[in-house]
């Protein structure tokens, strides 16, 4: 007889977890994870299929919130995210807006960091105030600010870090305790870093919001959107809302992100070693005023940064040196213009580098007042570095910079 082993099983590391964890196999013993293209499920019986619908037994009912391929998607991220359970939806904005529905009701109080996606932005201060709920944006790097915004009814703080697009850095664990003492949920949007760069929920977050079609994809192909916390808070507040209003993740997407969560950590270290040698750069250049990446000693959170993440990430945004704002929108232009290897797109995340200009694109439909608040004037450019030879993205940008 075999003695009694004093040792736990070892925890497998980021790189296992993310080709092997939540993975199921049918009968038929694949390899590769199976797709399963299908709206339905049969039942045995009319007992089991009661039994099913009334959300009492395993097993899968209807893909519109139960399908074996999303599930592995939902199982494989909450392991890199160190989350007791996931749910998948379609996108990124569908993930935050079902994250909304399931917390806040009329009457109740938000406050969000004002650096913050362009869509978020107007989804709270938009669609959300239509139902009686309201927000206040502060300042993501000042948690005096979020206290003092705090109010009777507030239910949920929501944050960026890194922040889009200034990459601006909260500290989550002192947003912690200020969640703490108003009894709100904490939820933090982990798109920029991923969990191979930063996993929010052990730094004190409740909840983490993901726009899977950046990062967790990688490629650029498809939408998805994930909602990561508690399994009470998932289960009671979060899977009523998908059930009912729909916001599904395909059975083909979750498989393709299944596919790009094998590769997110050595996609992820070379893409921010890529956005490193890029921002420094950039910064020594006579044409750039201000260069804005984690990973540089002149951010102003560098130090929280490389506290909470593993690395500064693969965004550099930057401001081009000019007067007023028609000429720094000109030479601004002139950047994205210019560009041949750089695709002009707003996505980021992908495996191509890319480049936009957020004042009018991602945040064009943010106030110009908000603009202003959040630091996104008409010379800040965003890139997303993905893999190419930096030394073909620097002579990339030369040709606009001049």
């Amino acid at each position: 007889m075999d003695e009694p082993s004093d040792c736990a099983a070892p925890v497998p590391g980021f790189d296992t977890l993310a080709v092997r964890a939540g993975g199921l196999r049918s009968n038929f013993a694949e390899h590769s994870e199976a797709l399963f293209l299908t709206s339905s499920f049969v039942f045995e019986n009319a007992a089991q299929a009661a039994h099913r619908f009334a959300a009492n037994g395993e097993g899968y009912v209807y893909s519109r919130f139960s399908n074996p391929t999303v599930a592995m998607f939902q199982n494989r991220l909450a392991a890199l995210e160190g989350a007791e359970a996931c749910l998948a939806t379609a996108s990124g904005m569908s993930a935050i807006f079902s994250c909304c529905m399931g917390v806040l009701r009329a009457g109740d109080h938000l406050v969000s960091s004002q650096s913050i996606f362009g869509a978020t932005v107007q989804l709270f201060a938009v669609v959300l105030a239509r139902f009686g709920i309201t927000t206040t944006f502060v300042p993501s790097d000042d948690p005096a600010a979020w206290a003092r915004a705090v109010q009777p009814n507030t239910r949920m703080l929501y944050v960026e870090t890194p922040s889009n697009p200034l990459t601006e850095i909260a500290d989550i664990a002192a947003l912690k305790v200020v969640a703490r003492a108003a009894g709100a949920v904490l939820v933090v949007d982990n798109c920029f870093c991923s969990p191979a760069l930063q996993q929010p929920l052990r730094l004190g977050a409740d909840v983490v919001i993901h726009s899977a079609t950046k990062y967790l994809d990688g490629q650029g192909r498809v939408l998805g959107g994930a909602i990561l916390g508690g399994k009470t808070f998932i289960q009671d507040q979060i899977a009523p809302v998908l059930r009912t209003a729909g916001p599904s993740l395909s059975p083909f997407n979750a498989w393709v992100l299944l596919k790009g969560l094998e590769t997110l950590g050595i996609r992820m270290e070379r893409q921010c070693a890529n956005a490193l040698v890029l921002a420094r750069w950039l910064s020594a250049h006579p044409a750039i005023e201000r260069v804005f990446h984690p990973g540089l000693e002149s951010h102003p959170q560098h130090a929280l940064a490389m506290a909470q993440q593993s690395s500064g990430g693969a965004i550099v945004s930057f401001n081009v040196r000019g007067l007023g704002d028609v000429e720094l929108r000109e030479r601004a232009w002139r950047v994205v213009d210019g560009c041949r290897i750089l695709s002009i797109t707003a996505n980021l995340g992908d495996t191509k580098t890319t480049i936009t200009h957020p004042a009018t694109t991602t945040h064009a439909r943010v106030s110009p007042e908000a603009r202003a608040a959040a630091g996104i004037g008409e010379g800040l450019l965003r890139i997303a570095v993905g893999l190419e030879n930096v030394a073909d993205l620097r002579a990339d940008l030369t040709r606009g910079l001049g």
